[in-house]
C-alpha cells in the first residue's frame, strides 16, 4: 500500500526516532511491568478466547502486549517499523520464555511483509493511530490481514486526551484546557523534543511526526472499508498519571479525582470484517 513521497519521508523520520528511543524505553521503569499490566479487564472480555487463534499486533514497539497474547495461547506475530524496537522485543519475549514472531515493516507494507497470511484478530494499541498519515489506506491493510469474520481491536488514547495539553504554562490554574486539535484535517504535527515519554533524554533524537484522528473519522473509515462496528467503549482510566492531580486506582492505573469532570482518556473499538 503506497504513500506519497512526503508521507514516506515523515514515516522514515519516525522510524529513525523510534530506533533512537528503543533501548532507553526497554531499560526504563515505565516498561518494567508485567505484560498484563497494560490491559484493562474489558479488553480481555472484548477479545474473548485467544487460545489457538492467530493474532497480529501492529505497531507493537517493544512487544509488551504481544507477549501477553502469547501467554494466553495465541499464535502471535508482532510488526513494527523500528528494527531497534524489535531487537528489544525479541529479547523481552525470550526472557519471558514466550514464542512470538516479530516482523520488521512499515504497517502499510504489512500484507506483503506477512506474505499474505490472515489472522483471527488484528490488534493495535495505545499510541499507534497517531503515527498513521493515511487512515483509509491503513484500514484497507487491516481488512486484507483479517480472515473473513475476523476482528480488529483498537485500544487507543482518546482524541480528547490528546487535545488536552499535558504541559502547564505560566499562569495556568491547573484546570484542563484544550490546547491541540481533537479533529483530523490539519496534516502532520512535527515534534522536536529531545525527551521521550519515559522521561529519558534521547541523544540525537530525530524530528518525528504525528497525525490527529477523531473518533468520527475512525468509525466512518472502518464502516466504509467493509467493517461492522460491534463495540465502542470509552474509559476514564489511564496507565500513567498524565496530570499531577490524577489518583491511582487499586489496579495501578490512574484517573482524575472524584471532584473533576468525568472524561474519556482511552477508547476501545472492536470491528468485524464484514465480507
Amino acid at each position: 500500500m503506497s504513500l506519497d513521497a512526503d508521507a514516506l519521508r515523515m514515516v522514515a523520520a519516525n522510524e529513525a526516532d523510534w530506533d533512537a528511543r528503543a533501548a532507553l524505553h526497554a531499560a526504563s521503569a515505565f516498561y518494567d511491568r508485567p505484560a498484563e499490566f497494560w490491559f484493562a479487564e474489558y479488553e480481555w472480555e472484548d477479545l474473548g478466547e485467544l487460545d489457538g487463534r492467530d493474532v497480529a499486533h501492529l505497531q507493537c514497539h517493544l512487544g509488551t502486549e504481544t507477549v501477553a497474547f502469547a501467554r494466553r495461547g495465541a499464535k502471535t506475530v508482532g510488526l513494527d517499523l523500528s528494527g531497534k524496537s524489535l531487537e528489544e522485543a525479541r529479547r523481552i519475549a525470550a526472557e519471558a520464555d514466550e514464542k512470538v514472531e516479530y516482523v520488521h515493516a512499515n504497517v502499510y507494507d504489512a500484507v506483503e511483509a506477512l506474505q499474505g497470511r490472515q489472522f483471527d484478530v488484528v490488534y493495535t494499541g495505545k499510541g499507534a493511530l497517531c503515527y498513521l498519515p493515511d487512515l483509509k489506506a491503513w484500514a484497507e491493510v487491516v481488512k486484507q490481514l483479517l480472515k473473513p469474520g475476523g476482528s480488529l481491536y483498537v485500544v487507543e488514547f482518546h482524541p480528547l486526551l490528546n487535545a488536552l495539553g499535558p504541559v502547564a504554562l505560566p499562569g495556568d490554574t491547573g484546570e484542563l484546557i484544550i490546547r491541540k486539535d481533537y479533529l483530523e484535517g490539519r496534516g502532520s504535527i512535527a515534534h522536536d523534543s529531545t525527551v521521550t515519554y519515559t522521561g529519558d533524554q534521547v541523544p540525537g533524537r530525530q524530528r518525528s511526526y504525528e497525525w490527529m484522528h477523531g473518533l468520527g473519522e475512525l468509525v466512518t473509515t472502518l464502516a466504509t472499508t467493509g467493517f461492522q462496528i460491534t463495540s465502542l467503549r470509552e474509559s476514564e482510566v489511564l496507565q500513567w498519571p498524565r496530570w499531577p492531580s490524577m489518583e491511582q486506582t487499586p489496579e495501578g492505573w490512574y484517573r482524575l479525582p472524584d471532584d473533576a469532570p468525568r472524561i474519556p482518556l482511552l477508547f476501545a473499538l472492536k470491528a468485524q470484517r464484514a465480507d
